[in-house]
């Protein structure tokens, strides 16, 4: 555990000159605040008020004032910074002037969802596949988005300066204490990805919060620029992150999703946790796939499929059981593959959570894989297959009509989530696209 004053001698040892204090808006944008090196100590015993009025979905103006409450287990030296620049980071979770956790704090709204998990006995971690697309700059600084930026496909090796620019990723990352599997090139041009080692669901989700800055930080020391958009060119396929998902025994940290004489190697709970993921999918969609253009990434490839279904190799499944090696039944997972990667890590962890956590309370029943090889042969039940909204609108659709997710964000948090997401899609209606004026200029 560590404690303010480690936090605090570290400070003092490296040199440290300032403090970056991160929290999330709502729709999973980092804040930062800014302090000297020499308020830590004060920030650590009472926390750094600042006005959150002006930050998407926290509070009227009456309502203001918040407090930034700094997590010590969450405190690194930000690699990128040295001599008189150097900075560390501390994520922070938001609280009322009285000391409450805010409800509108997508952090926090994580933490009393695994508490509730707690209750139960059970403790909720993932492991994330994480991708994303490195484009170069040009002259002016501009990202130069194309489907042939680079000629590495699939695990291929790139050519410098890209592995270097990858090795200085995980370096970077290592160095704030980021457990990184593996990473790799994927099938877009340009396109990378990086496997994130399993833990707990809070620390997963501040990784990825960490991690989407580390690497856009990196990128842009080589001249690159990193996007997590979900489909950046309309000639490349989409970016996704798959979550592995598994709950455990609170106390003992037996993985309670594993059963060896089960079908796949699934316990009833394991079950249980899919069927109720699988009945608020398309809800949970809205916060796993946020932006208007997720929807252009969904359903272009078996990578990210819509068929509300699982499956234990069908790829084109919503949810897939990895298979484990013979003695490796510890790693049984469900892997969730809709998300990518813009969205609020804490906010999906919680919906993902709640959904299998409804699963499990009311026991629901599991419906039978779909696997590829017997697709053919089950053309009245493809009929009957639920899919994933096609649009943001459509998912905003399903999240309003949905009390457990509802209730996974609160109302505080879904009101004005849908709210800023409606905003959203109301934009992109009005806009005038290139592919409109082509076809419909002068042809009218």
């Amino acid at each position: 555990m560590v404690s303010a004053v480690d936090i605090l001698a570290t400070v003092e040892e490296q040199r440290v000159r300032f403090i970056a204090l991160w929290f999330t808006d709502i729709t999973g944008l980092v804040k930062s605040v800014m302090i000297p090196a020499g308020e830590l100590e004060n920030v650590i015993a009472n926390g750094s008020h600042f006005d959150g009025s002006a930050i998407e979905g926290f509070a009227r103006v009456a309502e203001s004032d918040m407090v930034l409450s700094p997590d010590p287990s969450s405190f690194v030296i930000l690699p990128w910074t040295h001599g008189e620049e150097k900075t560390a980071r501390l994520i922070c979770s938001i609280h009322t002037q009285d000391g409450a956790p805010f409800i509108g704090d997508p952090r926090s709204l994580l933490i009393k969802a695994l508490d509730q998990a707690q209750g139960m006995n059970l403790r909720f971690k993932s492991g994330m596949e994480l991708e994303f697309f490195l484009f170069p700059l040009d002259p002016a600084g501009q990202p130069l988005v194309s489907a042939n930026n680079d000629i590495a496909g699939y695990f291929d090796i790139p050519d410098d300066p890209i592995r270097s620019l990858r090795r200085s990723m995980l370096a970077a990352l290592s160095a704030m204490g980021i457990r990184v599997d593996s990473t790799h090139s994927e099938t877009g041009s340009g396109q990378h990805e990086i496997d994130f080692q399993y833990d707990d669901a809070l620390r997963s989700a501040d990784n990825i919060l960490t991690a989407r800055i580390a690497l856009k930080t990196i990128a842009s020391k080589f001249n690159y620029f990193c996007t997590f958009m979900p489909r950046p060119h309309v000639d490349l396929p989409g970016s996704g992150m798959h979550t592995h998902q598994s709950m455990h025994d609170a106390e003992s940290g037996v993985n309670l999703f594993a059963d060896g004489a089960g079908e796949y190697g699934l316990s009833d709970t394991a079950r249980y946790f899919l069927a109720g993921q699988l009945e608020h999918a398309r809800a949970m969609c809205a916060v796993l796939a946020p932006l208007v253009n997720s929807y252009k990434r969904l359903g272009t490839s078996f990578e990210a499929p819509v068929n509300v279904t699982w499956a234990h190799v069908n790829r084109s499944a919503l949810i897939r059981v990895p298979s484990t090696a013979p003695g490796k039944e510890f790693h049984t997972r469900l892997e969730l593959r809709c998300p990518d990667p813009t969205a609020n890590p804490y906010l999906a962890m919680a919906v993902m959570l709640q959904a299998g956590l409804d699963g499990i309370r009311h026991k629901m029943p599991l419906a039978d894989p779909m696997e590829e090889t017997l697709m053919g042969g089950m053309p009245e039940r493809m009929r009957q297959i639920e899919v994933l909204p096609h649009s943001l609108d459509e998912a905003l659709d399903a999240l309003s009509d949905d009390d457990v997710i509802l209730s996974a964000l609160g109302p505080y948090v879904s009101d004005r989530y849908i709210a800023a997401k409606r905003q959203e899609c109301d934009e992109y209606n009005r806009q005038v696209t290139e592919w409109e004026v082509k076809r419909y200029l002068s042809r009218y």
